[in-house]
């Protein structure tokens, strides 16, 4: 636990709000959360309730209750006293613009505030601020009370003396905060990401495969190797013996081949239509709820294997 961070502000209880509350929770913090929507309070507390039990899982900071959170709908009031924020509003810039430039308004003028924007750059949602110089992109992954990815980018205006502040206070919720070196719409991940959506769509689009067939294809293949290597690493293994060398020079020429599909197809009735159905089909009589639930389980128990793995494991256990 940060020890210049007594109290954090959440301003937003949607999904990625919810899970960081869960996340700050866990680690001993108190927490004021808020958000104008009607009935924002009981969903938030429903939600919280859902996530307790991993986070206690996966292990609680002394101290740690779920008594530690209080709801103020009023932002002012909310951020007034706090030493964090995080912001997770909806995905449109004009909002967030308008709803940061409140807290930094209200919010005490050493507080940090990090915005959880999957694709915005934070020079364009800091332009505006008195005190743009203690705003960072601070993008999580759902649920973000398991997932330990932070994305950290600065604007043009953060100082590096506070990069490292809200680095440091990401690392202390048991998170890995990766510094995005520049700028970019869609930060690292989610540009990975997309990519893979966009292909995915086009073989769905195309006929070559259902949305099952997809999946299938991605979890029992590349989604257990990228699990612990991801792509650069498991291409390495790939060259056998020669390595990344052996790889390049060998498929390098493949990649000119027209494999992929950049561009994201239309979204006509007919893929759309393909795409739900699909995932209808493969979801059969599991609730969403459920689905969830099996979702939080798998991850809860995948992460600890992947810890054993993670370079900082083995660091430790050739020592």
């Amino acid at each position: 636990m940060s020890e210049q961070v007594k109290k954090v502000a959440v301003v937003g209880t949607g999904v990625i709000g919810n899970g960081w509350i869960a996340r700050f929770l866990a680690h001993g913090y108190d927490v004021i959360a808020t958000d104008p929507a009607d009935g924002a309070e009981e969903r938030m507390r429903k939600a919280l309730d859902h996530a307790w039990s991993y986070v206690e899982e996966l292990g609680l900071a002394e101290g740690a209750s779920k008594e530690r959170l209080t709801f103020e709908q009023n932002l002012s009031k909310a951020v007034a006293d706090a030493d964090f924020i995080q912001e997770n509003v909806p995905e449109v810039e004009e909002l967030k613009q308008k709803v940061l430039q409140d807290i930094d308004k209200y919010a005490p003028a050493e507080a940090l505030i990090g915005s959880s924007t999957s694709g915005i750059m934070p020079s364009e949602l800091q332009e505006n601020l008195h005190h743009p110089e203690r705003f960072v992109v601070a993008h999580p992954f759902h649920p973000v009370y398991i997932l330990p990815l932070v994305e950290v980018v600065a604007g043009k205006y953060t100082t590096k003396e506070n990069v490292d502040k809200a680095r440091m206070f990401y690392e202390g919720l048991n998170m890995k905060a990766l510094l995005v070196r520049h700028e970019i719409e869609g930060h690292i991940a989610d540009r990975l990401i997309e990519a893979i959506w966009r292909e995915s769509l086009h073989i769905v689009n195309e006929g070559i495969a259902t949305t099952e067939e997809v999946d299938q294809a991605f979890t029992y293949g590349a989604g257990l190797r990228y699990a612990q290597y991801g792509p650069f690493l498991t291409f390495h293994l790939a060259g056998g013996e020669g390595g990344m060398r052996h790889m390049l020079k060998q498929f390098g020429p493949a990649l000119k081949k027209p494999w992929t599909k950049l561009e994201a197809p239309e979204l006509t009735d007919e893929l759309y239509n393909r795409v739900v159905s699909g995932c209808e089909d493969q979801a059969g009589e599991l609730s969403m709820s459920e689905l969830d639930q099996n979702r939080n389980e798998f991850l809860v128990r995948l992460l600890d294997l992947v810890k054993d793995y993670w370079p900082e494991a083995q660091d430790k256990a050739k020592q």
